[in-house]
This record gives C-alpha cells, sequence and structure tokens, in this order.
C-alpha cells in the first residue's frame, strides 16, 4: 500500500469510496471535486496496486490554529488492515497547526478507539448532525509546537 496525493482524476474512485463508506451520509458531486481542487486542502490516498482504497482530506484553518480532517473513509474489504491509521499519520504530517480536529458517529466505536490511540480526546458532540439523526462526536488532538 502506498500513500499519496490525490488529484481530480480520483474523481471516480473517490466517489465509490464516499458511497461504500457512508451510503446516505456520502458527499455530492460537487462536495468531491471542490475537496480534489482546492488549493488549501490536504487530500490523500491509500493506493493497493492500481486501485484506490482509502481517502483522507484535510482543511487547515490557519486564522483558528487547528484543521478539520474533513473525511476518512476505507472501502470495507481493506478495514482493520491500519490503512485508516497510515491515511491519519501521513495526514497529520502534513498538516502545521497544533490542534487537528475531525468528527465521528458515536457509534463508529473502532474509528473512536482508532482516533483515541493516536491521541485524540472527544471534546464536544453536535447534535443530530448525520443525516439519520445520529449526533457527531468531535475529537480533538493537540501536538506539542
Amino acid at each position: 500500500m502506498d500513500i499519496l496525493p490525490a488529484t481530480l482524476r480520483d474523481l471516480g474512485s473517490l466517489r465509490r469510496i464516499e458511497q461504500a463508506c457512508f451510503l446516505q451520509d456520502a458527499w455530492p458531486l460537487l462536495d468531491l471535486i471542490a475537496v480534489l481542487t482546492y488549493s488549501d486542502v490536504i487530500r490523500l490516498k491509500a493506493v493497493n496496486g492500481d486501485k484506490m482504497i482509502g481517502f483522507i482530506a484535510a482543511d487547515p484553518r490557519p486564522s483558528e490554529g487547528m484543521a478539520w480532517i474533513a473525511t476518512v473513509g476505507v472501502l470495507p474489504e481493506y478495514r482493520r488492515q491500519g490503512v485508516a491509521r497510515a491515511l491519519l499519520l501521513e495526514c497529520e504530517s502534513r498538516v502545521i497547526q497544533p490542534r487537528i480536529r475531525l468528527c465521528v458517529r458515536p457509534s463508529n466505536q473502532a474509528a473512536i478507539r482508532m482516533y483515541q490511540e493516536e491521541g485524540y480526546l472527544a471534546v464536544d458532540t453536535w447534535r443530530k448532525y448525520y443525516s439519520d439523526g445520529e449526533n457527531a462526536l468531535v475529537m480533538e488532538k493537540i501536538r506539542e509546537a
């Protein structure tokens, strides 16, 4: 597996990952185009051979002293093999802000455990954030400057 920068050429593969991972919460086409083209966004893909198997995007917000990880997705057949962690760690290495935040479903215990193992702590809950009414757990990691 390799972690590489993602580009607009990855649009079709990213769309498949979003739909496989997030069902009703998958980003619409215009959001996918935006995440692959906005200049400040950190966007990385995990590839196995020539197949994109995972994706992560972070939105640096220098004025807030933080970055938001907007999405992390790994195809179901590649989960629990370290792909999400590899994407997360590589993404973090490219973020210069000291604080990194993300949202995760409270029902996604595997992801929450991984984030906790990597130093993220729960800092907030956003009520009825997801389309099915589930809350979002906001997690944050503060790194030494």
